[in-house]
């Protein structure tokens, strides 16, 4: 008799998780783990639209006694998008210059990126963070209206209490490109100096060649010290690549975009190393409550999932041309002083902007972006 009572509580537990603990799953891993944009999102899937009618058909229509040697053309099919994502999807990747916190900091890497889940393909267009833009949504009683493209991230955070639309800094930032170049997305992702150094090491840090060598030293007490890499190959940890990624005082901020990118492929070239599955409790670990994103497990999921599907010809690092780009002075209201500042011509970038939403720019490379 006992045997019978815990088999049918048995049934009855295995009765209620089905009924109420899947719901509660499916809702959860559909759920974002961070605060919405609140923005339109640009990602559609296309209608499926039945064939037109042929000629050949209009006819036997017209006269069902006249025979017709015309073939009927069939119908193409759409291919289905992989790893059960949308067609596309536009993310805001933010790499902030905030240790611990998102409430503060600045957006020290912005970066749109355009994932193909049909083709598959990845692109990612750099917006350097100097560039001078009109700044929407804050509280007039603030006086903000301008400011670098980085600052748009750090107004918005909620430590800051500038900004009270959705999304935060990334919501403001999300804004901000919006405004000023026609930017749409539909997601962002943010991570701060300490998640990335975790990530590097939990995947058991990464390997980079370099052709020359990169100096960060500094001799200035104002300025870190990010150390000095020689020529050749290395193995970086979590705290080496942070600072590889930083370094531009002797250089440009397009040489920093260039070692972003260079991490950034060393670290995709980790993760499909089959060993690297041992360590996924690690990166979870380092994710889990340290990245700042509106994606839901499901997404991420998808775009995991997409990894081991993407050719090196099909991963490209855009960046608007330098000649578009002039270095200057602005004065600043908010800092009561002259700051360094690109001030672009907006109409120029936004035609940029349009084609790499479109995905007709940047052409194919003759060389992959990651080796």
């Amino acid at each position: 008799m006992n045997k019978k009572i815990t088999l049918l509580l048995l049934i009855g537990l295995l009765l209620l998780a089905l009924g109420f603990g899947y719901p509660l799953f499916w809702r959860k891993w559909q759920a974002p783990l961070g605060p919405s944009l609140g923005l339109p999102t640009s990602t559609s899937t296309p209608a499926v639209l039945p064939p037109t009618e042929t000629p050949a058909s209009m006819a036997s229509a017209a006269d069902p006694g006249q025979a017709t040697s015309v073939p009927t053309p069939t119908a193409t099919a759409t291919p289905a998008p992989l790893c059960g994502g949308p067609p596309l999807m536009y993310i805001l990747a933010i790499g902030a210059d905030s240790g611990q916190s998102y409430d503060y900091g600045l957006a020290d890497a912005i970066r749109v990126v355009r994932i193909d889940f049909i083709t598959p393909k990845v692109t990612a267009l750099t917006f350097p963070r100097d560039l001078w833009v009109e700044i929407p949504d804050i509280a007039t009683k603030y006086n903000i209206t301008q400011g670098k493209l980085n600052q748009a991230y750090f107004y918005g955070g909620k430590g800051m209490g500038y900004y009270q639309g959705e999304g935060e800094g990334p919501g403001l930032l999300a804004r901000t490109l919006q405004l000023n170049f026609g930017v749409r997305v539909d997601h962002y992702g943010a991570i701060n100096m300490n998640t990335f150094v975790k990530l590097v090491d939990a995947v058991g840090g990464i390997d980079l060649y370099l052709p020359e060598a990169v100096d960060g030293t500094s001799e200035d007490p104002m300025t870190i010290d990010l150390g000095y890499f020689p020529a050749g190959q290395h193995h970086f940890n979590g705290e080496e690549a942070l600072r590889f990624a930083r370094i531009r005082k002797k250089y440009s901020d397009f040489a920093r975009q260039d070692h972003q990118t260079m991490v950034l492929c060393a670290l995709r070239a980790k993760l499909k190393e089959p060993g690297v599955y041992t360590r996924i409790p690690q990166i979870i670990s380092a994710f889990q409550g340290s990245v700042q994103t509106d994606l839901s497990l499901q997404q991420l999921t998808q775009l995991a999932c997409l990894l081991p599907h993407l050719k090196r010809e099909n991963i490209l690092f855009a960046s608007f041309p330098a000649e578009l780009l002039p270095p200057g002075r602005v004065y600043n209201p908010y800092y009561k002083k002259t700051t360094f500042a690109i001030q672009a011509d907006n109409q120029a970038l936004r035609a940029y902007v349009e084609k790499f939403m479109a995905g007709t720019w940047p052409d194919q490379p003759e060389e992959p972006a990651c080796p």
